[in-house]
Order: C-alpha cells, then structure tokens, then sequence
C-alpha cells in the first residue's frame, strides 16, 4: 500500500505530501490544479525518462518519493530484486531530477540503478493512464497473466525441469554435430595434443615444486658443500683435532668412572649421551643432504632439471596453469577423443535420450495446457461478465489457449508450449481479435479495469491507480466503473483521478487537489487535502454544474454521497 507521496518542485508542486490509506481514493481538482502532476511523478517514480521539463521554474532539482508498506509477497518479490523492505516491512522510492538533466534513483535512501528503482515500483504499483498502453495490451504478458490465474505452480515447475534438461541435451547435440563436422581435423588435433601430453610422462603432482628446490639447491652447491663440511668436521668427522661428538663421549666416559663417588654422575653421564646423539644425527642429516648418488654430475642434473622444467612450463601455457590440471586437460582430451571416434554412435544415444525428453515434456506441457484452458474459461466469464456489467453489452471475450506447432510438432518455449491470446470483439458484427489492437482508450480502460477486477488477490500490485478512467463514458457507466472500482479496493489500494462525480460519490476517501497564490512569492502553488461533508458535497457539485453551481447539483451530489454512503 502506498502510505505517502510526497512532491518537490515539479511543475505547479512546490511542495505536496499526500498521506494516503487503504479502500478506495478519489482525486479530484479543477483543470489545471495539479493532477496530472500526481501521475506524472509517479511515472518518474516507475522509470519514466527524465522528467527535466517537468521542474518548477527557477529550481535547480526535484524529487518525488513515495513510502510503501508492503505485504508479505511484496517483501519476498523486493527481496529478490535487492531491495528489501526495511524491518517495519516499508520501502521507500525516490527519484531525483537535476534541471542538467542528470537523474539518481534511491531505494530507502540507497542509490541503485534506474531499472532497479522500476523494478521495485512494477512490483508495489501500477498505474493505468488515457496516454499509456496497458500491461494487458501486450500479448507477451498473456502467459504469464494467465498462469497467475490458474494456480499451475507445480505443473509449471514440472515442465520446466524438463525443459531445461531438454535445453542442455539440444546443447550437447548442437556441439557434438558440429565437432562432427570437423572431426578429421579435430581428431589429429586431440591426437597431437593427448601425445604431447603424454610424451612428459607426469607423475607426482608436486614434481615442479620438488624440480624447483632442487634446482636452487644445486645452484648454492658450492656454498652448500663448503659449510655442510664445516658442519660435518666440526660435528662429528674430522682428521686434525677433535669433534664435538669425540669430546662429549670423553666428558660421558669420564663422568662414568664418577658413578657412585658425585652424585647425580650418572644422570648427567646419560645426559650427554643424548646430546652426543642429536649431534651425530645433525651430522648425518647434512651429509646426507651432500650425498653424491642423490646428485651425481651437479652441472649435468642442473642441465636435465632445467630442460624438464622448461617442458613443464610449455605443457602448462597450453593445457593449465599446473600438473593437476594439465592431467586433467588431458582427460578431457581423451574424452573427446573417445567421443569423435565413436561420433555416430553417440549422436544416436543422445538423440534417443532427446526423444524420450521432447515425450516427456510434451506430456507435461500438455498438463499444464490442461489448468491453463481450464482457468482461462473461468476467467473469460469473469473478464466477461464485468465487461457487460461496464455497460459493453454486445462485447465478446474469451481466452484462447493453442498449442504451439511447428510441422506438426510440440514448440517448445521456456514457459510452456501454448499460444495465448486474450481475444475480445467490442461491436457487435465484428470478428474476435487481439485485445492489443483494441484502440479506442475508453474501452481500453474499461477492458484493463475488467481484467483488474477478475485478477484482484491474484497476481497485481497492492496499489493501483487509474487516470480518468472515466473519460468518453456516460454517466450511468461512470457510476458502474465506479462500483467496480469499490469492488478491486476490497483487495487492494485503489486510486482514481477523476471527473466523474459518480465515481467521485463511490469512493471512501476524496482528496482535492487546488492551486493557491503564495503569499510572500506571489507564485501559483498547488496542494492536496482530504475533504468531507459540505466541502465533499461542494466538490461534487462542481463536478456536476462546472463553473455555475445550482441548488438542483448541490443536492443531486448529496444524494450521491447518501446512496453510496460516502456522504
């Protein structure tokens, strides 16, 4: 529901702030006080292109916002656009346009992209206008306008299960046709490259990192060997004086011939017996990391670690940017191979799998076909019945649901495999035809309040608004869609902007819109106020007499409010 609107400098608008509730509103005004301002910065709102013409003389931007509260779909729907409603469940759209022309978009004061702001309006609001085509006129929304209807969830979801997996197959099929096509030159291709990669003989998945250290080991050989052997005679093994090892062992024989004369000889004896092992396995740790059978010829290994590692960096710039995936490349390669060498056979097998899919999703199709022309016959008669009732007494409508064929077989799309179209005749003699080629806008209007009606609690935004819905009708059919107006209202937030004084005397709440001179500046401004008892009935009136209000109007308009129980 919109809660409140509020208008900043666009055209006659200084400022407005128009709370606003649930039921049915009216807004009514003389020519000229400002209503179309209203729809005009709702328009901006839902992504209108930029409105530069449309601000206040003198003023350097504008703003429109609107604070919605929004039910439990809405939220869910919001949510998935990236614009959820805050924890009290409102959102607040706002719009700003610069007299340079540039133009920013906020959803609950976070800039976003223009498309998302109409995104989120589409989603809490739509607006019906003499000037702009109806959803409902446009044969692309059909399917989807009908399915909201039928309540076919689970048969939609289960088709498109099938469609998808019948989009990918036709992929696979498509792919392989055309690898066929080219097989011969693929094939030397994959044979070259699945030889190539096997010629390197790849084993352990860490030989380059192990290629790597050993080649910088080999390159500070020679710093490598001189303090290794250091390490090595001081440690362990030496020709001239003694190591470290022989000196501990003669400390610990020592302390032995003390065992039994210093206490605590023994301990300390065992002691350095520990250390004199960690010493001797440091010394053979470092000789073994020097041992020539490892290493062999140091420049000849340098030459082979350099040559496999240049190999490796060539396998990895062709087939992955490690041995891992270069083993897997080489997988994918013998699959393909695998798969063009025996070409025939497979296009068979996958063609067969696409047959029993296309059977399946005809089946499924045809389900869903099912509901659709099931609901599209309740709605047809629902659509129908408020048409006639909207004083269109020789009009026809009905929903037609056609299967989608090509040479005699199921096309398939992604939402499903049917035709629809909302077929109407408004004259009598005249042949069914698209509700898109209907032009004239009063009936357009009246046929998108039909459509409204039947759809209420369904699938439409919680807040709708009409423009002059009433123009080019009578009288008697102004207090129909007046009615009918009432009736959507129980499901949803109705505005209307009117010259109808019986749709006027229908509505819950009326709000006048009225220009009055600044007192300081001298300038025209407009401003909105909710009106009831006298000022209603006046309004009314003047709706009725126009510029000479009687006795006579003023009392038909208080009749109107007292029939409605508006007054």
């Amino acid at each position: 529901m919109l809660s409140n609107l509020s208008i900043e400098n666009i055209a006659v608008a200084k400022r407005i702030d128009v709370p606003l509730c649930g039921g049915f509103t009216v807004i009514t005004g003389k020519t000229g006080a400002g209503k179309s301002v209203l729809i005009s910065s709702l328009l901006l709102l839902c992504g209108a292109k930029n409105g530069r013409e449309m601000l206040r003389t003198g003023e350097e931007r504008a703003q429109v916002s609107a604070i919605f509260s929004c039910s439990p779909a809405e939220g869910q729907k919001l949510t998935e656009l990236g614009a959820p409603p805050d924890e009290n469940g409102e959102i607040e759209l706002s719009r700003v346009i610069a007299s340079d022309g540039r133009s920013t978009a906020k959803i609950n004061r976070r800039t976003v992209p223009l498309s998302v702001l109409k995104d989120a309006a589409g989603v809490l609001l739509s607006i019906q206008t003499q000037n702009e085509r109806s959803d409902f006129a446009d044969k692309s929304n059909y399917v989807s306008l009908l399915d909201s209807f039928a309540d076919d969830a689970e048969e939609r979801e289960a088709y498109g299960k099938l469609y998808a997996s019948l989009t990918e197959l036709n992929g696979k099929i498509a792919a392989h046709r055309k690898a066929m096509r080219e097989r011969d030159m693929m094939l030397d291709i994959l044979r070259y490259q699945k030889k190539e990669i096997d010629a390197a003989k790849l084993s352990a998945d860490d030989e380059e990192d192990r290629l790597i250290r050993l080649r910088n080991k080999l390159r500070s050989l020679e710093k490598v060997t001189k303090y290794s052997s250091l390490v090595i005679k001081a440690l362990a093994e030496s020709e001239k004086g003694a190591t470290a090892s022989y000196l501990i062992e003669r400390a610990e024989n020592a302390l032995g011939q003390l065992s039994g004369v210093l206490e605590g000889a023994d301990e300390l004896s065992a002691r350095l017996a520990e250390c004199r092992y960690e010493i001797i396995d440091v010394a053979e740790r470092v000789r073994d990391a020097l041992d020539p059978g490892e290493i062999g010829d140091p420049a000849e290994k340098l030459t082979q670690i350099e040559a496999r590692l240049s190999l490796l960096e060539k396998l990895e710039r062709k087939y992955g940017a490690t041995i891992p995936e270069i083993k897997a490349k080489r997988a994918e390669i013998a699959e393909k191979i695998a798969a063009l060498e025996d070409g025939d056979f497979r296009l068979a097998k996958l063609e067969e799998e696409r047959d029993a899919l296309v059977s399946q999703a005809s089946e499924a199709a045809a389900k869903l076909r099912e509901k659709r022309t099931q609901a599209a016959q309740r709605l047809s008669r629902e659509i129908l019945e408020s048409l006639r009732f909207l004083d269109m007494p020789k009009v026809r409508f009905r929903i037609a649901v056609t299967p989608l064929k090509e040479k005699g077989a199921d096309v398939f799309r992604s939402d499903g495999a049917d035709d629809v179209d909302f077929l109407i005749s408004v004259n009598a003699g005249e042949d069914l035809a698209s509700l898109g080629k209907v032009s004239s806008g009063g009936e357009l209007s009246r046929i998108t309040l039909a459509v409204k009606t039947a759809f209420a609690g369904k699938n439409d935004s919680g807040t709708l608004i009409f423009d002059e819905i009433d123009t080019g009708v009578s009288g008697s059919t102004s207090e129909r869609i007046g009615i009918l107006l009432k009736r959507l209202s129980e499901n949803a937030q109705v505005i209307a902007v009117t010259h109808s004084p019986q749709i006027a005397s229908i509505a819950a709440r009326h709000l006048l819109i009225e220009k009055n001179e600044d007192a300081q500046g001298g300038r025209t401004e407009s401003a909105v106020r909710e009106i009831t008892g006298d000022e209603r009935t006046a309004e009314i009136a003047r709706i009725i007499g126009g510029i000479s209000v009687t006795e006579k109007q003023t009392a038909a308009a208080s009749e109107m409010l007292r029939r409605n129980g508006t007054s």
